[in-house]
């Protein structure tokens, strides 16, 4: 039997990893979910719990309230964020700055790696997987290629026995994503990418708002997702 921990925001991208981790043929799968004060916090758990319990999934919730408070990121405070159109997605770096939360992935993989090192140490081996993707010359400094090799090495050193970090959809693009879980039979309807929303509807004009609809109109699939702006 293969086991994984995946770790689950409910967003599109790890979502469709989740059910990707699924149809590999891993049988108990453990959804890691973290609760870092996000103000996007009730959509975000809604579909992380949606996704869990469709793929069979032990759940599991941590609290990392400290990690909020330190962040200065707009997903944690208040502020005004830009309202984009298709056009401000030519260059999203600067408003990619606005959102980043420092180390936040570091320290996610941290608690993936001791929740796998203490099943590991009971004879049971995890694999963990990520649902990073390809930002290009914009990707944040935690969602790299580069970056998931790294953790891969602190693995090695720090736990008990080799666990993988497995990031399987970092080299595709939103449109790609949306592609494979189309094939697996994913419901989008059932992912929350929004930033800036308290309920569980999308904005629409937040930069995960609209790199969502790109997503799908380059991958030629509708989109149901309902939009408080279009």
């Amino acid at each position: 039997m293969k086991n994984a921990i995946v770790l689950c925001s409910g967003g599109l991208d790890s979502v469709v990893t989740a059910h990707y981790v699924k149809s590999l043929g891993y049988c108990n799968i453990k959804v890691l979910f973290f609760d870092y004060g996000q103000k996007n916090i009730k959509g975000e758990l809604k579909c992380s719990k949606i996704c869990s319990d469709l793929i069979g999934a032990d759940f599991v919730k941590i609290r990392l309230k400290e990690l909020g408070e330190i962040s200065d990121s707009l997903i944690n405070k208040g502020g005004k964020f830009k309202m984009l159109g298709r056009k401000d997605l030519k260059d999203t770096s600067k408003e990619s700055e606005k959102w980043y939360v420092p180390c936040r992935n570091l320290i996610f993989l941290s608690y993936a790696l001791a929740l796998a090192d203490s099943e590991l140490m009971k004879k049971t081996k995890y694999d963990v997987f990520v649902g990073f993707k390809n930002e290009g010359k914009e990707s944040y400094p935690d969602t790299t290629d580069e970056f998931v090799k790294q953790v891969n090495l602190i693995g090695e050193k720090s736990c008990s026995g080799k666990i993988n970090v497995l990031a399987p959809l970092i080299k595709k693009d939103k449109e790609d994503i949306i592609k494979l879980g189309e094939k697996i039979g994913v419901d989008f309807r059932d992912t929350f990418s929004c930033y800036t929303s308290i309920d569980d509807l999308h904005c629409g004009s937040c930069l995960a708002c609209m790199l969502r609809k790109e997503g799908f109109y380059w991958a030629n699939v509708k989109d149901e997702t309902k939009y408080l702006a279009n």
